[in-house]
């Protein structure tokens, strides 16, 4: 596997994403703002014990029958850490979604005795914000169907300063192969608006076994068939000028992490509801 397509991995495993049908896709224009965050524990306080505390915050949002759900998961990469996913319609929702959690007393002291035991745990916790594009993006996955999903990579691409227009240009060269060439083709788009430095994306791609990411590995002689090889030396230098650097990280889903919606739990009780 050569440099150019390591570098676009996270876009070209886009046919790792599930294959749902028409009928469970949804648009994610409603789904706009993704909020995530990272807590990095400390040695030896991960696994049940982590899942323990967390648990805590998923029984204080059941029994609230809070509205906003969302996805815990743990690392199967790089540094030791949980990632929580809470998708909104808007940042204006977000806001309304906070100020509700204040108001109710009951809750809000729950999740607070909840952050004092989870923090014990704790190295460190940082917070992201961002915004989904629906144009750097291919035939995205329902964030309201992912209950058959089990693993997520999230690939982050940092775009140097003053090349964005390289960089659409790239990921819509590599959407429109893969369009042609992998009809089942699924991925995500977002860049982050707050938490970071700036011109920072993330592809992000459901799976459902990890035997999908040695089938989607495969796919990459199709992926230069699509694109000829004028296109791909083309693809090469927008990738090489915008780019600044990339990383892949494999998350696995974890359900004692996650407050999801109940109809998750009823097509799944087994694996949502251990």
């Amino acid at each position: 596997m050569n440099k150019l397509t390591r570098l676009l991995l996270g876009l070209s495993l886009a046919v790792a994403c599930c294959s749902i049908t028409a009928a469970q896709e949804k648009p994610l224009g409603n789904q706009s703002v993704l909020q995530i965050t990272r807590e990095y524990t400390k040695p030896g306080k991960a696994g049940m014990a982590h899942d323990q505390t967390e648990s805590a915050f998923v029984e204080a949002m059941a029994r609230a029958k809070w509205p906003t759900h969302y996805l815990g998961m743990t690392s199967l990469s790089g540094q030791q850490r949980a990632l929580f996913l809470t998708w909104y319609a808007s940042f204006d929702a977000w806001e309304k979604d906070n100020k509700a959690t204040d108001k109710n007393t009951e809750l809000s002291a729950a999740l607070d005795r909840a952050s004092v035991a989870d923090g014990e745990l704790l190295n460190s916790v940082d917070q992201s914000v961002f915004l989904f594009h629906q144009e750097l993006s291919l035939r995205p996955m329902s964030v309201t169907d992912l209950s058959p999903m089990r693993y997520l990579e999230v690939s982050v691409y940092h775009i140097r300063p003053g090349h964005d227009a390289e960089w659409n240009e790239a990921v819509k060269m590599v959407k429109a192969a893969y369009e042609k060439a992998v009809p089942n083709a699924h991925w995500g788009t977002y860049e982050e608006m707050f938490g970071g430095d700036g011109g920072t994306f993330i592809v992000l791609t459901a799976l459902k076994t990890l035997a999908e990411i040695d089938r989607a590995s495969l796919e990459d002689k199709q992926f230069q068939a699509a694109m000829g090889e004028d296109d791909m030396k083309k693809l090469e230098g927008l990738v090489s000028a915008s780019i600044e650097s990339s990383q892949h990280q494999l998350f696995a889903f974890n359900p004692h992490m996650s407050y999801v919606d109940e109809q998750w739990v009823k097509a799944d009780p087994d694996f949502w509801k251990p």
